[in-house]
């Protein structure tokens, strides 16, 4: 798993060619992520605004999942949730096949879905700790979809 760590240099390039997004879609596009894994019963989502303390992306959205099953189906949902409201896809995926942790790459915004064993190994909030939180609470069932541009 230590190799998600590494940098995608395919996508480092792909995200520099674009306009890209501004921050305030950015932020956005984290929202619709954190959701989806919240739709999914996903635990402990955190949104990091890494822009100023990384090139990496803009914004890391790191989640629990308690099983390999509920991980990759979190992972499927923030896919399916980006490419119906942001008609995008992942850059690059790592991590599905085992479902311990998975890794989405969507250029201004990266996903780390993880097993509690591995979140608490790999602590990317602590590795990250110099970054900003950005507040993220979970929707009651049946609440309709956050906006933060509004």
């Amino acid at each position: 798993m230590a190799d998600l760590l590494n940098v995608n240099t395919a996508s480092t390039e792909s995200r520099n060619e674009g306009a890209g997004l501004t921050d305030q879609e950015a932020k956005a596009l984290a929202f619709t992520i954190a959701e989806a894994a919240d739709d999914r019963k996903a635990a402990d989502i955190k949104i990091l605004k890494v822009s100023e303390v990384s090139y990496l992306a803009d914004y890391f959205v790191v989640v629990t999942g308690f099983s390999n099953v509920q991980v990759r189906a979190i992972a499927r949902s923030v896919e399916n949730a980006v490419s119906e409201r942001w008609q995008r896809k992942p850059i690059n995926t790592e991590g599905t096949a085992e479902g311990r942790w998975v890794l989405q790459d969507y250029g201004e915004v990266i996903v780390h879905i993880f097993l509690p064993r591995e979140r608490e190994y790999y602590d990317l909030e602590a590795f990250w700790g110099h970054a900003e939180v950005v507040e993220f609470i979970s929707n009651p069932v049946g609440s309709e979809f956050r906006n933060p541009l509004q």
